[in-house]
């Protein structure tokens, strides 16, 4: 995700940021050993678990892993009522479980059933927890179907979910919000298949993540109905609905390219949508094909001072492309960081939310790299400048792939400086270190490698040094781990700055 700055003559702004099988299972494993997997029984009381992330310990649940997600929700026109919804999950348990334990903490639900028969529920600070008829054995396909409310309200105290728009809603799950609107394993380590029906009433159009697969049209209101192709986190998934028209062009490779903007923002937005192609085939020439089904923009009529790579389907607030004041080469830039974090976060994504500098860190440099090329940006200076303020971003964020606990309801506290510019600061210097051609090498294989799966900071650092064909984790832990910026290669000049440049701008993002 990118924030946006509060005005427009602000400096360029730092970017905001398998399918099921082994290495997905392997991922789901690893957290939760962090945490106690032998579930308590069900006469014990209802806790809330978590599978040990750093920053989000209570995210995510461990005993299963999530195959699909099956969304409904009904829209009544009104963006202030909360939404009818089914939540169906299928999944496989790794444990035997006596409970089950969902991310869920912002709607009523009303019955929930597992493997088709009736199951007790309650909730444990922000847990749904069911009780099956039975205990569920280790090993074995379920089926979990929650029937609920979805409320776009915000509840006190938090950040992100439903977002109201002017003619509608929109999502901003980023980064522990998804439970806030559907039942789910709110954790990027687990991803899974998504289905996701919407219903509103005539005069709206509703989009969400992935390919069409079908309308049906009743008296006064229709249903569409999306897929995705390609595994993804409960983090990314987006569902638009309002008062706009659907954009359809073709990319590179036949890629079937849709954008959604308010019918009235139509004339503003379309000569910007029209350049995705171009972008894409620019982002292609450097780390290789798209990785996703699909691609488009997703402008939201709202003044959201951020935009965010849900996939397939990035949002951006309106204002990006109807503000005259906003340079050419800074609205394409914000518009590649987004689609950079459909490779770097959406195709392959953070096993834990610390190894978020690998999604912002990328995004941003890619980000860079295309303002240098389109617009004559130095990426050097941009960095330089970083390096400056690198010391700084510690102190506050701390270091890029160590980011600082955030504060309780505060799901924007882990997206600072540390992990945005500080960490294409680290790549600048990994670039500086092993050359121009290893590095770009070492780019390809990490999305091709860690393709529709999860990665961690180790695996970026061993594929690093396989690449450069020596032991990097030295270098790479100082640079990622250190309080102190370590002296950048090649440019024994660079010094940090003692001056706070840390903004309250810089202090959130995604």
């Amino acid at each position: 995700m990118l924030h946006t700055p509060h005005t427009p003559a602000a400096r360029t702004p730092a970017g905001r940021r398998r399918a099921r099988g082994p290495r997905r299972c392997r991922a789901a494993a690893l957290l939760a050993s962090a945490v106690s997997v032998s579930l308590v029984a069900a006469s014990a009381p209802a806790v809330p678990l978590g599978v040990g992330d750093r920053l989000f310990p209570h995210l995510g649940n461990p005993g299963y892993d999530v195959a699909s997600y099956d969304l409904s929700f009904t829209y009544s026109g009104k963006n202030s009522e909360p939404l009818r919804a089914v939540t169906t999950i299928d999944a496989r348990t790794t444990a035997r479980l006596d409970r089950i334990n969902l991310d869920f903490a912002h709607g009523e639900v009303g019955a929930v059933e597992v493997d088709g028969e009736p199951a007790t529920f309650t909730s444990a600070g922000e847990d749904l927890v069911i009780t099956p008829g039975k205990p569920l054995p280790a090993g074995e396909r379920t089926r979990i179907t929650v029937r609920h409310t979805s409320d776009p309200a915000s509840p006190k105290g938090r950040e992100g979910g439903w977002v109201r728009t002017a003619d509608g809603l929109a999502l901003a799950n980023q980064a522990d919000a998804a439970h806030l609107v559907f039942p789910c394993n709110d954790h990027p380590s687990d991803k899974a298949l998504f289905t996701i029906r919407v219903t509103a009433p005539d005069g709206h159009t509703a989009v969400a993540n992935g390919l069409a697969a079908g309308v049906e049209r009743t008296s006064g209101s229709a249903t569409w109905t999306y897929r995705t192709r390609h595994p993804m986190a409960t983090e990314l998934a987006q569902v638009s609905i309002g008062r706009s028209t659907v954009l359809r062009r073709t990319g590179p490779h036949g890629l079937p390219l849709r954008d959604v903007v308010p019918i009235r923002h139509r004339a503003a937005a379309e000569p910007w949508a029209a350049r995705t192609p171009a972008h894409i085939s620019w982002m292609e020439s450097k780390i290789g094909r798209y990785p996703l089904e699909t691609y488009g923009l997703l402008v939201a009529d709202a003044p959201l001072g951020f935009a965010l790579e849900t996939q397939t389907l990035s949002l951006f607030g309106t204002g990006l492309f109807t503000e005259p004041a906003y340079q050419e080469w800074y609205v394409e830039s914000i518009m590649v960081h987004e689609l950079a974090h459909q490779w770097f976060g959406d195709s392959v994504s953070p096993r834990t939310w610390s190894d978020l500098w690998l999604n912002e860190g990328h995004a941003t440099w890619y980000e860079a790299l295309y303002a240098e090329e389109k617009a004559g940006k130095s990426l050097r200076e941009r960095m330089k400048d970083a390096y400056a303020a690198s010391d700084s971003w510690r102190a506050v964020g701390g270091p890029p792939a160590a980011p600082k606990v955030p504060d309780t309801g505060g799901k924007t506290g882990i997206f600072r400086q540390n992990v945005y510019e500080g960490a294409a600061l680290v790549l600048y210097a990994l670039r500086q270190e092993i050359g121009r051609p290893a590095f770009e090498r070492l780019e390809r294989a990490w999305v091709t490698r860690h393709r529709d799966g999860t990665a961690s900071t180790a695996d970026f650092v061993r594929l690093a040094s396989e690449i450069a064909g020596r032991d990097l984790d030295g270098f790479l832990r100082a640079w990622l781990y250190g309080g102190k910026t370590p002296p950048m290669p090649g440019h024994p000049d660079w010094k940090p700055t003692a001056a706070d440049r840390v903004t309250t701008a810089e202090s959130a993002g995604e």
